[in-house]
């Protein structure tokens, strides 16, 4: 019976995992995976505990991967000691919530329970693993479908969230029909899952050629490479192209250098071929996405098709959301994605060697960035965008975790390399039947399918489903790579039929814990993911100005689980409320809510010291407190929060900016003569720091103008107007009217 459960939750993991998306969340796609995960990792730790109460033996199998493993887990939770953000180093950074320890235990449970659980019986092992990978094959052959459905135009993910069967939910950032993203939620992400799928579905093409003849297990393979491969070229995605030609080239070199192996010459050039044929026809068709390849490969005849699969779009990845207010964005001077990383990457390989050990703190990348952030991002066209990630996993982990953890997390992968080598080598001298044969045959594919994740993370990062079979592929290896148990033993195993009844009082209170514990987690897990349709509800509100309503649901978010991310935004609602009550003259009630806005502010920055963010909030909680009361101290309070937030994000140019007018409004306020003209100098000094961040930043110079006109500086006033209209946009209206004005 318990067997059976372990068996459901395992397959559940490949099965459902992939298609959970919610349009009430925070996060459409990974958030609500990782709740997933969560709970299906709870349930497989009690199972796991009520087999050890039932045979009253602890169940921990010794595996060549556990003093790797060991390692790594040691210096993930050493750097969430040392983090800038040890909330965030638990629960994973909010917005992503994949990579924190919560999720890290959680894929462990996943790991040591497979081994402990199947590793007791290699065939039966060896049979489930089978079925995971068929059904991990029929749940992507469903992904590329509901894909497809948004590559044509109609997506069954618009038809989920907004009852229309089109493309029309998404914003016009994110199109589904120029770069396919299913239910995964980005093209990269997309890209990586098929790509592991890919050789997955290799594995049994290959296993079925042994009888050399056509079938219906060879068609329906062949048909699914095809469209896996087509689904992987309208990803666009460059990473997972590289992976399934990295693979291939494996593949290639393997049959070479053990034909009789793998497959003879005649099966390869009779079944293997036409595959690599196809394959390389479908590029012709579709293209690459990749300029420098596809200006070699173009067809004439095809040209008309080619304009309607659009080319790789040049920013980095941003997730998807679904449209609000449709405006259309402009894609002129779209600084190219590889540029981007670049930049990203320096900044990430900066920030390692700035806290070397142990890195600012697992999964805090997003705050950390803004450290060593390097000034040429503020000339990309994603200048302004919070980066959570580094989009190299290897340089996140060097910078979030330092060299300890970047050094455990690649002895971690080459020990599963190296293991999963070490099997392909003996089993190849020891073959003596086709089940050894096969065996030997899933666990080269399975490795080629862990190369293809560590391709792709080279360029992107690990997600919730990907990390499924980032952990759980080294435990299939492991199970499959093991000598069987006597059958006498597992016998003995399967044939024990224990009760609850016969249990000793010890066994029973320990079971008691064990059910108590694991309902506290999916209480714990399911209060989470409540908090977060509270916070979604809320941040949709206070957007469009509905700040009471937001405050409630806040409130309420924060009732069920604590997180700074909720208390930020909170302490701006309030304050906003509290200008509210101030416009309509309620001062009792002004100044109860700007008191509870200033503590939710303090409660956000005790948790979370280093976040830029949470100090930029606080100068704009003081601003609108300034509104109220005209009070400067307010305008003080605001600007030490900017010179906080500058030290820490040295390289932003919203902060001089910011600091520029908050400045120029305390002179206006001070009587003093002298200190209002140093305030107002200081105020120059601020918005030039800002331009010199920033060569092109529109808003910094109309500021300037206006600050020069301000004190009577016309001419050096004329050319800050001209130099927008010169160099940055002509057709801008409000720099013309202000030059006419002067």
């Amino acid at each position: 019976m318990l067997d059976k459960v372990l068996n459901i939750l395992y397959l559940s993991l490949f099965l459902i995992t992939p298609f959970i998306m919610a349009p009430y969340t925070s996060e459409l796609f990974e958030f609500n995976k990782m709740i997933f995960i969560y709970l299906i990792a709870s349930g497989v730790l009690f199972v796991w505990l009520l087999k050890i109460i039932l045979h009253k033996r602890i169940i921990i199998k010794k595996t060549p991967l556990d003093f790797p493993i060991l390692l790594f887990l040691a210096t993930q939770i050493l750097s969430a000691l040392f983090s800038i953000d040890r909330h965030t180093s638990f629960f994973g950074y909010y917005g992503r919530f994949n990579g924190g320890l919560l999720s890290i235990f959680s894929y462990l449970v996943l790991f040591y329970g497979f081994i402990e659980n199947f590793a007791e019986n290699r065939a039966r092992a060896g049979q489930f693993i089978t079925g995971i990978l068929k059904v991990s094959l029929i749940a992507s052959l469903f992904v590329i479908l509901w894909g497809l459905s948004g590559k044509l135009g109609f997506d069954f993910s618009c038809l989920l969230f907004t009852g229309q069967l089109s493309n029309s939910c998404w914003t016009d950032q994110f199109k589904p029909a120029e770069r396919m993203f299913s239910t995964l939620g980005q093209p990269n992400w997309l890209g990586a899952y098929l790509a592991i799928n890919f050789f997955i579905a290799f594995y049994f093409f290959l296993k079925n050629l042994t009888n050399q003849k056509f079938n219906k297990t060879y068609l329906t393979t062949i048909f699914y490479l095809i469209l896996n491969f087509a689904a992987v070229l309208f990803t666009r995605s460059r990473s997972s192209l590289l992976a399934i030609f990295t693979g291939i080239l494996l593949l290639i070199i393997l049959v070479a250098v053990r034909p009789k192996t793998y497959l003879n010459k005649k099966a390869l050039l009779k079944y293997f071929s036409p595959v690599l044929i196809l394959l390389l026809l479908l590029i012709l068709i579709f293209k690459t996405g990749i300029e420098k390849i596809d200006k070699f490969i173009t067809i004439s005849s095809y040209n008309k098709f080619i304009k309607s699969t659009a080319p790789v779009d040049g920013r980095l990845e941003q997730q998807p959301k679904l449209e609000q207010n449709p405006a259309n964005i402009s894609a002129v001077n779209v600084t190219g994605s590889s540029d981007i990383r670049r930049i990203v990457w320096r900044g990430a390989i900066d920030l390692g060697l700035k806290y070397p050990v142990f890195g600012t703190g697992v999964e805090t990348f997003a705050y950390s960035y803004y450290f060593t952030r390097p000034i040429e991002h503020n000339l990309t066209s994603e200048w302004d965008y919070l980066y959570n990630k580094a989009h190299n996993e290897y340089l996140n982990y060097l910078a979030t975790t330092g060299f300890a953890g970047l050094t455990t997390y690649l002895f971690l992968l080459i020990s599963v390399l190296l293991y999963g080598w070490k099997k392909i080598k003996y089993q190849i001298s020891n073959i003596k039947n086709k089940d050894q044969a096969d065996n030997n045959l899933l666990i080269t594919y399975l490795l080629i399918s862990f190369l293809t994740i560590l391709i792709t993370n080279f360029f992107g990062f690990s997600t919730t489903t990907i990390n499924l079979y980032f952990y759980l592929i080294p435990a299939f290896l492991l199970v499959l790579g093991e000598r069987p148990v006597s059958d006498v033993y597992s016998r003995q195993l399967t044939s024990q039929r224990l009760s609850l009844a016969s249990l000793t009082l010890r066994r029973k209170v320990f079971f008691l814990f064990s059910l108590l514990t694991t309902g506290y987690l999916l209480l714990f897990f399911t209060r989470y993911y409540l908090a977060d349709i509270k916070y979604a509800k809320a941040d949709k509100l206070s957007n469009v100005g509905e700040y009471q309503n937001a405050a409630n649901y806040l409130t309420q978010a924060l009732a069920l689980k604590h997180e700074h991310v909720f208390e930020d935004r909170l302490s701006h609602v309030l304050a906003n409320l509290a200008f509210t009550a101030s416009y309509q003259d309620n001062k009792s009630s002004a100044a109860k809510l700007r008191r509870s806005s200033e503590a939710y502010n303090l409660k956000s920055l005790k948790t979370s010291p280093m976040n830029v963010l949470y100090w930029k909030t606080r100068a704009k909680n003081y601003y609108l407190y300034y509104q109220m009361e005209l009070n400067p101290k307010d305008l003080d309070e605001a600007i030490n929060a900017l010179k906080t937030a500058k030290k820490i994000s040295p390289t932003d140019p919203k902060i001089p900016y910011s600091l520029a007018i908050f400045k120029s409004l305390l002179a206006q306020e001070i009587e003093n003569k002298g200190k209002s003209d140093a305030l107002n100098q200081e105020s120059l000094i601020e918005v030039e720091d800002s331009i010199k961040l920033k060569s092109d930043y529109r808003d910094a110079y109309f500021l300037k103008g206006q600050l020069l006109k301000q004190q009577g500086k016309t001419g050096e006033a004329r050319a800050a107007f001209k130099f927008i209209l010169d160099r940055i946009n002509a057709e801008d209206k409000e720099a013309r009217l202000e030059l006419e004005s002067i």
